[in-house]
């Protein structure tokens, strides 16, 4: 990862880690590496769990494990969360899949659990093919970008099973940060 790409990372970070509540268990999809978990040891929270197709072994730590797989397929079936966190993931998501993501998504939540999601605006898929031929940026797994409508994330995450409960647009407005919480 170059330093363009650590930057971008860190900035999502920051603007989830407030919607992590003390004590939560959190499920971090698409966690790439530990990264959020080892920002979060600031603020309590319960044993946690990152899965990402992209590890290629399993990591055991005091208080999170990650998981190489894709959700849900490679997680305990019994296990439930506070928070689901998917930072920079939606984006590579077939829109056909999205919907059966969502329904994953709130039966691995605990009753007014919440989704934590950022998602970049569908120009950024120009800046970031500028900066991965410029060899400013690896730029990760970019090839699955298929320009991802933030109009959309409403019709996702419907007002039957989630209230918004936060949208806010950062780093210039490139990026979007969504905290949902789930309805019983």
């Amino acid at each position: 990862m170059k330093f363009i790409d650590r930057f971008l990372r860190d900035w999502r970070i920051k603007m989830t880690t407030p919607h992590v509540r003390a004590n939560d268990s959190i499920l971090d999809i698409g966690c790439y590496d530990n990264t959020l978990f080892e920002k979060l040891k600031t603020k309590p929270i319960s044993f946690s769990i990152g899965i990402d197709p992209l590890l290629t072994e399993t990591i055991q730590k005091e208080n999170y494990t990650l998981i190489p797989g894709k959700f849900p397929n490679d997680l305990p079936k019994n296990q439930t969360f506070d928070g689901i966190t998917m930072l920079a993931v939606l984006e590579h998501i077939p829109t056909e899949e999205q919907v059966q993501l969502k329904n994953n998504c709130y039966n691995y939540l605990n009753p007014k659990g919440r989704i934590i999601i950022t998602v970049p605006s569908p120009f950024v898929d120009h800046i970031l093919w500028v900066l991965t031929k410029l060899r400013l940026i690896d730029g990760m797994s970019l090839e699955e970008h298929y320009g991802f409508k933030i109009e959309d994330m409403p019709l996702i995450f419907n007002s039957e099973q989630f209230k918004l409960i936060k949208h806010k647009r950062f780093q210039l407005g490139l990026n979007n940060l969504f905290v949902f919480e789930k309805l019983e």
